[in-house]
């Protein structure tokens, strides 16, 4: 069970902040939201446009943030950042910061500590599932990723967890980044990724938000797909087909699909013809993953001639297809390997409750 821990505002909007602030003026509220999110401060008393008497009275019930860095971690090769974010019952969870090639940063970003959904070919996924996060806690590994690596650009919620599995929170989370007095990031900038829950890609479809969808699809054959994504069983190709077709009708998105390329596994001739088969009828970008390896796990990445013989094939079917280059594997910072190690502290904690 959860000890009782005192709310952090980060996770509210300003209305909510007003509602714990009954006796002072509406404005008082859109101030304390702007100090979180638009300048990012870190404790009450830096709150200057605050009367003293209230500065004093919500660092004596409230938070700014509720998580704290616990360790973080810079691969030296290419300059992906991996924050390990302590919360406070003391879970951890993993967010990254990603630079492309023309410098823009993007923040990948938790939803879960630890993930249900056990892919095989995942370290998250071998974790097992602890809990969901709380919309400030998502919230925080952003505020934190920012004053780690200055400003960033983009989210994608391809970190620990399902995002579908905790729409709500993902919901609430979404709306305060995305909010007019704070972060005012554009939905456009905006991507979740989701193993194929159904349910959830209906429900983004008919209440939104519209954010950008990537569908980790790896195998378009039931059969190894199941092997791989025990998703499968419960949510089967045909039924997210029918689900992404929905969303596409609703937001006229392209959508990602995103596809591990295991050796001898998903990188193959028969594989290509059913992600071609898969695609009929969507507007897709097929994004090709290499996979990345995991200590214990009996898969391989595909060899460089393998692995352009797979793009060349999806490319001569007429699809769009990108191949997502390696980033943060010398930190397990990669996709599939957040939760293989926990890096040495290198950064004294920061970001430190009021």
């Amino acid at each position: 069970m959860r000890t009782r821990e005192r709310l952090s505002l980060s996770g509210l909007l300003p209305e909510e902040i007003s509602e714990l602030l009954p006796m002072e003026p509406r404005y008082r509220a859109i101030q304390i939201f702007e100090w979180i999110h638009a300048k990012r401060i870190l404790s009450f008393s830096g709150m200057t446009t605050l009367p003293s008497r209230l500065r004093e009275e919500l660092s004596s019930s409230y938070h700014v943030r509720g998580a704290t860095i616990h360790a973080l971690v810079q691969d030296p090769g290419d300059e992906t950042i991996k924050a390990q974010v302590r919360l406070q019952d003391g879970q951890i969870v993993e967010a990254v910061v990603l630079t492309d090639g023309k410098g823009r940063k993007t923040a990948c970003l938790s939803t879960q500590a630890g993930c249900a959904m056990g892919c095989a070919f995942c370290k998250t996924g071998q974790l097992g599932f602890s809990r969901n996060l709380t919309p400030g806690e998502i919230v925080d590994q952003w505020l934190i990723l920012q004053d780690t690596a200055g400003p960033l650009s983009h989210i994608v919620f391809m970190g620990m967890g399902e995002p579908l599995l905790n729409l709500a929170n993902l919901r609430k989370a979404i709306s305060i980044l995305s909010h007019e007095r704070g972060s005012r990031l554009s939905l456009r900038r905006i991507t979740v990724s989701t193993c194929g829950i159904v349910p959830g890609i209906l429900s983004l479809a008919e209440e939104g938000p519209h954010v950008r969808l990537a569908f980790s699809l790896t195998s378009a054959r039931p059969e190894v797909r199941k092997q791989l994504m025990p998703v499968e069983a419960r949510h089967p190709l045909d039924h997210v087909k029918e689900a992404l077709l929905k969303y596409q009708a609703a937001t006229g998105k392209r959508i990602t699909l995103e596809v591990v390329a295991i050796e001898g596994l998903t990188c193959t001739p028969e594989e290509s013809r059913a992600i071609a088969g898969f695609a009929e009828g969507l507007r897709v970008l097929v994004n090709v993953i290499p996979w990345n390896p995991v200590p214990g796990l009996p898969y391989r990445p595909p060899s460089p001639a393998a692995l352009s013989s797979f793009v060349s094939s999806l490319t001569k079917k007429a699809l769009t297809v990108t191949v997502r280059y390696r980033k943060g594997q010398h930190i397990h910072g990669a996709c599939g390997q957040l939760g293989v190690v926990t890096p040495r502290k290198t950064h004294r904690e920061a970001g430190a409750r009021p």
